[in-house]
């Protein structure tokens, strides 16, 4: 098939030096600094190579603006809609077809193609994107990658892909991969100290930097903020107090697809646009026309308390690697300025780089997946960073008191069908137990509400949003409210499953000897979403943002 050529980017120098390395072994690493265009043309480079020959390629993206604007940006390079040959998946998203060969995921699909059915066929190569953020979903989706690739399919293709991790020690954790390392394309960024005063609340000086940078700058502005409700505040400030040729956009995750991709485009001519984002906008996308980054130093990340067994969000201090990514957003098409709220010497103690979320993160929905996987013991999986024993031990004793797992750690029938819902292991309880007097819809709704935030607005009435979320008519909610009909099913119980997909694959796993050894046990595991159905679940004609495909989990 004769394509577009590909624009020639940093990364264009390495391409060869990388289809050999993946063409004489099964793993490399690839180190490429922001710029380099590794999102999108590693992908498109390496879809003729020979040792792909008719496989398919997975890309995975920490986040779903970054996955959609991914996809989108392939598509456009060959001359396509999403859909074609360039897809992608994601809860309550699907756009692929019979013709997808590079399907764009968000992380937790992944993981869950695997344990639906571990030899992944169609797929010859994994490629793990903004592998340095160092999510729950990434490490355990490439520890059940090497665990594929070293029982199963000794020919999968993984490769690794980071702006800032140490290459050399992911490279050891895949067996001595070599580790490539291209260039990137950036243009100087002028860093700059504004220390917020004491007292001063992050909105009141980030408003006030920003009224500041427009007035002695040219261009757009990025300015990072921990959260919406500081976005919020922030904006209420600006409103009415920038010239008039001024958009104020906000950006985080709990907004509808529309509005984000709204966010990420340039502003019209004669515009200037500011952006205000969490670290969403951190990695992965490029905002033309930007060309100034306020950055506040702070996020938002979820911490795990055993004395509740909840998780909440914390306010945290940003690390190096975080600051110097945002501040690379200034240097994408232009010179920049990057303007840091905070003493120039602080930049020294903050952390090298954000603590990957297996050591601080609620292990029981990662322990549930390693039973329902034949995993007794977590450990036993090629982890960067183990899971540590505390934390598991708190995920055994919860999948117990739930009955999810039998003394021996194996999946109960119990465990089975809360797994089989795809919800944090509370909830998939919640639905599981009400399905048993018929009530499964109504904790669907719920369990839906509580997972997919802004739904029904954002008020801690629970019964008010609910009673919202039933009647809410945007295309975000009518996907909800199909997703929690497919779990109301899949949670009720019925005369006849028939076999399952990993039923299936665990026969498999039986005939090729299992997946791994120790500490293992195979067990039967029912589900839903086959890795098959990944590629041609859904055409693009039937609806852009359908969440009618197969990957909807």
């Amino acid at each position: 098939m004769t394509r577009k050529p590909l624009p020639e980017l940093p990364v264009s120098a390495v391409l060869p030096a990388l289809s050999e390395a993946l063409g004489h072994g099964n793993s490399a690493v690839l180190v490429a600094p922001p710029g380099a265009g590794k999102t999108t043309l590693v992908p498109l480079a390496l879809l003729d190579a020979p040792w792909l020959g008719t496989g398919n390629i997975i890309l995975l993206e920490p986040r779903r603006l970054a996955a959609r604007a991914a996809a989108r940006r392939m598509a456009e390079l060959l001359g396509e809609e999403p859909g074609e040959t360039v897809g992608y998946a994601m809860r309550m998203e699907n756009r692929t077809s019979a013709r997808t060969r590079i399907l764009v995921v968000t992380e937790g699909v992944l993981s869950r193609m695997i344990l639906d059915d571990p030899e992944l066929p169609g797929v010859s190569a994994v490629f793990f994107d903004e592998f340095h953020e160092r999510s729950l979903d990434g490490d355990f989706g490439l520890a059940l990658a090497l665990d594929v690739q070293g029982a199963l399919r000794p020919e999968l293709r993984l490769l690794v892909m980071s702006a800032t991790l140490d290459g050399a020690r992911v490279a050891r954790l895949l067996s001595g991969a070599p580790v490539i390392e291209s260039e990137g394309r950036a243009f100087p960024v002028d860093i700059r100290y504004d220390e917020r005063p004491a007292g001063i609340a992050i909105e009141d000086a980030m408003a006030k930097a920003i009224r500041a940078a427009l007035a002695d700058e040219s261009g757009s502005v990025l300015a990072f903020l921990p959260g919406q409700r500081e976005i919020e505040r922030t904006a209420e400030r600006l409103q009415g107090r920038v010239s008039a040729d001024t958009d104020i956009v906000p950006l985080y995750g709990m907004l509808d697809n529309k509005a984000q991709d709204a966010a990420i485009k340039p502003a019209p001519s004669g515009r200037r646009k500011v952006v205000l984002a969490t670290s969403i906008a951190e990695t992965s996308i490029t905002i033309d026309g930007v060309r100034v980054v306020i950055d506040s130093g702070l996020s938002r990340l979820p911490r795990y308390e055993p004395a509740s067994g909840l998780t909440r969000l914390e306010t945290v201090r940003v690390s190096k690697a975080s600051a110097d990514q945002r501040a690379g957003r200034a240097g994408r098409t232009q010179p920049g300025v990057a303007i840091r709220l905070w003493r120039a010497e602080q930049t020294a103690a903050l952390p090298a780089f954000t603590p990957p979320e297996i050591l601080e993160a609620d292990l029981s929905g990662l322990m549930l997946d390693c039973a329902a996987f034949g995993v007794v013991d977590p450990v036993s999986l090629s982890f960067l960073d183990p899971p540590p024993a505390p934390a598991l031990n708190e995920a055994r004793s919860l999948l117990r008191a739930l009955d999810a797992i039998d003394e021996a750690g194996r999946l109960t029938e119990s465990g089975a069908a809360m797994r089989r819902l795809a919800l944090p292991v509370r909830l998939a309880h919640m639905v599981a137990d009400a399905a048993k007097t018929g009530q499964a819809f109504e904790a669907a709704m719920l369990a839906v509400l509580l997972t997919e935030r802004g739904l029904g607005g954002d008020g801690a009435d629970l019964e008010r949003r609910l009673m919202r979320f039933r009647s809410e008519r945007s295309p975000r909610a009518t996907a909800a409210r199909q997703l929690a009909e497919r779990l109301a099913k899949q949670a009720s119980p019925s005369p006849s499953r028939g076999g399952s997909a990993t039923e299936l694959s665990a026969a498999k796993r039986e005939r090729r000897g299992g997946v791994g050894s120790e500490g293992r046990d195979r067990k039967t595991v029912p589900t839903e979403v086959t890795p098959s159905a990944a590629f041609g679940g859904t055409s693009p004609s039937r609806g852009e943002g359908s969440s009618a495909g197969a990957l909807l989990i």
